[in-house]
C-alpha cells in the first residue's frame, strides 16, 4: 500500500523554511527554560511531598492552587489525576524531609489550607482516622456504655465501620452527616455532629521523594539519554560513515530540545514517565533516519553520476510513503492515548505526540540536509566527498567508480 507514488518533492530546496521552523521552536523552548518556566522537573527529580486528594465535585486546580498559596505554601503544583469522573487531584509540595513527621506535616498543611474558610473549631470527618473518631466517642460516650469493658471494643467497631463506609462505600468523601445514619447508631451520629463536619475532599494518600533520591534519578535520566545518543553515534559511524552518525545524533538532539522546550512552554512536569517517552522517541526518530540513510546508500551505488542533493531528494521521495504510513499509524495510537488515557498518562502521551511529529519531520528536514551541507562544505574546501561504504558482503557494480558530484 502506498499513499504517494512517483513523488518529486524538492525537500532540500525548502531547507531554509525547515531551518526557520526548527529555529523558532528551539529558541522559544530555550528562552522558556532559561527565563520563564525553567525545566519543570517533577517531584521524581526534585524531591518533595505528593498528596493525593479526592473531591466530592469536579475540582478546579486553579482555585485549589490559590487556596494553597493563600495559606503560605509556595511553589505547590496542582494537577488533575486519574479518570475525570473520579474528581482527583495531585498536589506536590517542596517538603523534602523523609521522616514520618514530614509526611504528616504535608498532609496537615494541605488539610488546613483547603479548610481555611470552613467550620473552624470542628474536626473534618472526611479526613479523620478511625482512632480520632474512637477517642471522641469514648470520651463523649453517646451510647452511655460507661467505663465498662464493653466500651472500647464497641466504639472501636463503630469508628471502623464509619471509616469503612466513608472509604469503601462513598469513595472517601461523605457529602453530609445524614449519610451516616445507615452506618451508625443515630445517637452516635447526633454526637458526631456536635464536633465534626464534612468537607468536600478527602486525602487518600501521601508520599515523599527525598532530595537524594531525586538527585540520583535526575543523574540517571541524563546518563541514560547521553548513553543512547553515544550508542547511536557509534553504530551509525560503523554501519555508514561518521558524518551520518553525527547527523543522526544532531537530529535526535534537535527532537529532544524541541520536546523538552514544549514541556517548558506548556509548564508541564517532566517525570520519569516523560523521560521514558523521550528515550522511546530517540529510538523512533533514529529508526526513521536510518531508513532514509539506507535508501541514500542504495541510490549512491545506482546513481553515481548524479549530485548528492538530487540523490538525497530522490531517496526521501522513495521512502515518503513508508514514512507516512508508519508514522501516521503510530501517531494515531499515541493520540488516542493522549485523549483517552487519563491524567496519569497525559504527560507521557503528550511527549510521544510531540516527539513523533518532530521525529518524523526531522528525519526528512534536518538529517538529510546536514549530510548535503557537509559534503558541499568539503567540496568548497577542495576535499574529496565522503563516499558511502557498501554493505558487508556486497560487491561493487560494473559501473565506473566515480565519486558523487557535489
Amino acid at each position: 500500500m502506498e499513499f504517494f507514488k512517483n513523488t518529486n518533492i524538492d525537500f532540500l530546496g525548502k531547507k531554509w523554511y525547515f531551518l526557520t521552523f526548527s529555529l523558532i521552536f528551539s529558541v522559544a523552548g530555550v528562552l522558556s527554560m532559561a527565563f520563564w518556566h525553567g525545566i519543570p522537573l517533577g517531584v521524581d527529580f526534585r524531591g518533595g511531598t505528593l498528596v493525593y486528594v479526592k473531591y466530592a465535585h469536579t475540582p478546579d486546580p486553579s482555585a485549589i492552587h490559590n487556596e494553597i498559596e493563600s495559606a503560605g505554601l509556595k511553589n505547590a503544583r496542582v494537577q488533575r489525576y486519574g479518570q475525570p469522573g473520579n474528581n482527583e487531584v495531585l498536589i506536590a509540595l517542596d517538603i523534602q524531609e523523609t521522616s514520618e513527621q514530614a509526611l504528616d506535616k504535608g498532609k496537615t498543611q494541605i488539610i488546613q489550607a483547603l479548610e481555611s474558610n470552613v467550620n473552624q473549631g470542628k474536626q473534618d470527618l472526611n479526613n479523620s482516622s478511625s482512632l480520632a473518631i474512637f477517642n471522641y466517642l469514648l470520651e463523649k460516650d453517646p451510647l452511655h456504655l460507661g467505663s465498662g469493658s464493653d466500651a472500647n471494643p464497641r466504639y472501636t467497631s463503630i469508628a471502623q465501620a464509619i471509616v469503612d463506609y466513608r472509604d469503601k462505600t462513598k469513595g472517601g468523601v461523605i457529602s453530609s452527616m445524614d449519610e451516616l445514619k445507615g452506618a451508625a447508631d443515630p445517637a452516635v451520629v447526633a454526637s458526631l455532629q456536635d464536633s465534626f463536619f464534612v468537607s468536600d475532599f478527602h486525602i487518600f494518600n501521601a508520599e515523599i521523594v527525598g532530595p537524594q533520591v531525586g538527585q540520583q534519578l535526575r543523574g540517571q535520566a541524563i546518563r541514560a539519554t547521553l548513553y543512547s545518543l553515544a550508542g547511536m553515534l557509534v553504530y551509525l559511524a560503523l554501519r555508514f560513515e561518521w558524518i551520518y552518525g553525527v547527523a543522526a545524533v544532531l537530529t535526535v538532539f534537535h527532537d529532544t530540545l524541541i520536546t523538552v522546550g514544549a514541556f517548558s512552554l506548556l509548564d508541564r512536569e517532566i517525570s520519569l514517565t516523560v523521560i521514558a517517552a523521550i528515550l522511546t522517541l530517540i529510538g523512533y526518530s533514529n529508526n526513521d533516519t536510518i531508513v532514509v540513510f539506507d535508501r541514500i546508500r542504495e541510490n549512491i551505488k545506482l546513481l553515481r553520476r548524479d549530485k548528492l542533493a538530487d540523490i538525497v531528494n530522490k531517496s526521501i521521495n522513495q521512502t515518503l510513503s513508508r514514512t507516512i504510513l508508519t508514522a501516521g499509524l503510530t501517531f494515531l495510537t499515541v493520540l488516542a492515548l493522549f485523549l483517552f488515557g487519563g491524567e496519569v498518562l497525559h504527560n507521557f502521551s503528550l511527549a510521544l505526540v510531540i516527539g513523533i511529529l518532530i521525529g518524523t519531520y526531522s528525519s526528512i528536514a534536518i538529517a538529510a540536509p546536514i549530510l548535503v551541507a557537509y559534503q558541499e562544505w568539503r567540496g568548497e574546501r577542495g576535499k574529496k566527498p565522503i563516499a558511502m561504504p557498501l554493505r558487508p558482503g556486497s560487491t561493487t557494480s560494473a559501473q565506473p567508480k566515480e565519486k558523487v558530484k557535489v
